[in-house]
């Protein structure tokens, strides 16, 4: 533990830093469209390469990011005099050395290359959807994907979901597995913690008026009434909202 606590830096970058206005999960209307969301601590935005095209140098330690549950790990570039922040994969130490676009097979922590650079059977996070885009794939704590096979032009990858998905093969990821794994096991001990993090409270559908939920309503306790339903009526708890493709029946002669 006191080895951890000494890999972390005190402060953030000001030159990697600017302010963040959170939309207290509103849209340009005004009108709330990501619910349970405002207020919490002030907090900075940290520049952070997603896209691992040109980030080499020496790790110099990690920090905490207080807009994701992973960690940052700070990169110096000794020729450029540059820093960078990349997020920080786990088992990463200070001094380690860290490259980007690499063409070299193996499996170097931390080192970014294209999938087609990559063996099979590796754990890879930090994965982009299309080439030359940013990274929206495996980024949280822990999280990692599996490379199965390799053709002339995709790869197919297990997610952390256990879906599988075929990636274009010029696509850039990170070797290794996301660090602060056991992030989900942190507790918090007071209502105002979850305020500080920017969670407004959850009200129940039942305890609400009519107008405000399909729920709501009723003398005394009521469970509702009616099969559960979201604020806008539509059926929840085990009825399937998202459209399946239908693949065709292959014609095969027995």
């Amino acid at each position: 533990m006191k080895q951890l606590k000494q890999l972390f830096l005190p402060k953030p970058l000001k030159s990697l830093t600017k302010s963040w206005n959170s939309s207290t999960g509103r849209n340009h209307k005004g009108r709330i469209t990501a619910w349970h969301r405002g207020g919490g601590h002030t907090k900075l935005y940290r520049n952070i390469d997603f896209k691992r095209k040109h980030t080499q140098g020496i790790v110099v330690g990690l920090e905490y990011d207080p807009n994701r549950s992973a960690f940052l790990a700070r990169i110096f570039n000794p020729d450029t005099q540059q820093h960078t922040y990349i997020i920080a994969p786990s088992k990463i130490k200070r001094g380690d050395i860290i490259r980007s676009n690499s063409k070299r097979n193996g499996l170097q922590n931390g080192h970014s290359k294209s999938l087609q650079y990559i063996m099979t059977g590796t754990l890879i996070h930090n994965l982009s959807v299309f080439p030359g885009q940013n990274a929206k794939i495996l980024r949280a704590p822990g999280a990692c994907g599996l490379i199965l096979k390799r053709t002339k032009n995709l790869a197919k990858v297990r997610l952390k979901s256990g879906q599988y998905r075929w990636f274009d093969i010029k696509t850039i990821a990170t070797n290794g597995i996301v660090g602060n794994t056991n992030s989900r096991f942190n507790k918090l001990y007071k209502a105002g913690q979850s305020r500080w993090l920017g969670r407004r409270p959850i009200v129940r559908g039942v305890a609400m008026n009519p107008v405000d939920h399909p729920h709501g309503g009723g003398e005394g306790k009521t469970s509702g009434g009616r099969p559960s339903v979201t604020p806008w009526g539509k059926p929840t708890k085990g009825k399937f909202t998202k459209r399946f493709r239908i693949q065709p029946k292959p014609n095969v002669k027995i």
